[in-house]
């Protein structure tokens, strides 16, 4: 019988209408996902008016569905290597769908916080597993630029979530955005029916025919009858521990990628909380202030499709560094009395080196660890990171509470980006100067041109 390497046809293939599926899917998924991300910071003016909440009380409320996330990316990124991504994937858009549309009903900060956290769950699997997903499908030649336009749906639900928010939050209340949630539900039957399963796990689990099925739609060129035995050259059993992304050289990159989720999470959630309300405090009213909102996740889309398009034609982890630098100076200038076009640019740079460099990390991630643990790999940096998500809205409170000049908040908000700089320029000297890479080099990070 003869054998095909399922890797080597999946990097080699042509771009056809599969990938762009796969793509359009998973990008589908991260619009609701972002809108689900952004909803709080859109509407925490008017709850701390209505719930007479403290700065540092809403800092707080903010961070439930933040910790949901981090515990629903440990949770759903092994599950998902057991039960296979597909399932993953839809658990987790089911479940922080309702939960955001229950929102809604909420009459206290404490109903709040526990809708909040379970959608929050939801969120933290969904992404992990959705990057795994199209990293596993991509042509290695557009990996980074795939994974990018996938993740620009997080930065258009944010764009979305602003835009609603401009409109509806005057007219029909806070109650309203959380309800539109549940609109998206009525997509499910399409993502069950056409967002493929892991090849990678239909061969664990021991499915050949519908494997070659599936490689046949990313590879219709290549002859793939039933005398062809699909093998996977990193594939290992389901249920990798998290040891694994500590092995094989491996320790020193997944720190410093647990460093860099954590500051970038930190900037993206301090940012997407507690914008507009600096910005109201400022003087700006509500509309102007979602307005910024708006023109941070316009930011973050230009940003993760320009990043992905530099990562694949140059070295990825140099893309990370040089957007980190660009974002902590951005970030330092947006304190400063500026004419009203720069501070529209410094915020879509800002958008453009928060959310779209969270994006050029997972694809960073995917590509360092192998197939077999990859989901396991996002879904622990993910976790980690989820924690830098955590303390975004608690510091933000605290600095609130603080009553510092505007200058000084997001000064101190540009600090995680300096650290995060730091720790991906350590990343590529420490792999540069090693004589034998993990199992994924610094320069096998870049995907072929």
């Amino acid at each position: 019988m003869k054998t095909l390497d399922v890797n080597q046809v999946i990097d080699n293939a042509r771009f056809t209408r599969f990938h762009w599926m796969v793509t359009l899917l998973c990008g589908l998924l991260l619009v609701f996902d972002g809108y689900d991300l952004f909803i709080y910071g859109a509407v925490l003016p008017v709850l701390m008016k209505e719930w007479s909440l403290s700065p540092v009380q809403a800092g707080a409320l903010g961070s439930y569905a933040l910790f949901g996330m981090m515990f629903g990316a440990f949770i759903f990124g092994p599950l998902a290597d057991r039960i296979g991504r597909k399932k993953g994937v839809a658990i987790s858009f089911v479940l922080f769908s309702i939960s955001t549309f229950m929102s809604g009903f909420a009459t206290s900060p404490t109903e709040f916080g526990i809708f909040r956290f379970i959608a929050g769950l939801g969120c933290g699997g969904l992404m992990p597993n959705a990057v795994a997903l199209i990293n596993e499908y991509a042509p290695k030649r557009a990996r980074s630029t795939l994974v990018a336009l996938m993740f620009s749906g997080y930065s258009l639900g944010g764009v979305l979530c602003a835009g609603l928010g401009i409109y509806m939050l005057p007219r029909f209340g806070w109650q309203s955005m959380f309800f539109a949630a549940a609109l998206p539900l009525v997509l499910l039957p399409l993502i069950l029916w056409k967002l493929p399963e892991s090849v990678g796990f239909l061969l664990r689990q021991g499915q050949q025919a519908k494997a070659r099925q599936m490689l046949s739609q990313v590879a219709p060129d290549v002859a793939m009858g039933s005398d062809v035995q699909l093998l996977q050259t990193e594939a290992k059993g389901a249920g990798v521990p998290m040891l694994d992304l500590f092995l094989k050289g491996r320790a020193m990159g997944t720190f410093m990628i647990w460093l860099s989720f954590f500051c970038c999470l930190l900037m993206v959630y301090a940012l997407g909380s507690w914008l507009p309300k600096l910005m109201a405090t400022a003087g700006y009213s509500l509309g102007s202030s979602l307005s910024f909102l708006l023109m941070l996740n316009f930011g973050g889309v230009v940003g993760a499709i320009a990043g992905g398009w530099l990562g694949d034609r140059f070295s990825l982890p140099k893309v990370v560094l040089a957007f980190f630098a660009l974002g902590t100076v951005a970030i330092a200038l947006l304190g400063f009395n500026s004419p009203m076009p720069v501070l529209y640019l410094l915020i879509a740079i800002a958008g453009a080196t928060t959310i779209g460099t969270q994006i050029l990390l997972y694809a960073n991630t995917a590509q360092y660890y192998p197939q077999a643990i990859r989901s396991t790999g996002l879904g622990w940096a993910s976790g980690v990171g989820r924690t830098g998500a955590i303390v975004g809205p608690l510091l933000g409170g605290w600095l609130m509470a603080s009553a510092l000049p505007l200058q000084m908040n997001f000064l101190v908000f540009a600090v995680p980006g300096l650290v995060a700089a730091l720790a991906i320029g350590f990343f590529i000297l420490y792999y540069r100067g090693k004589q034998e890479a993990p199992s994924v080099s610094v320069a096998a990070v870049r995907p072929a041109v």
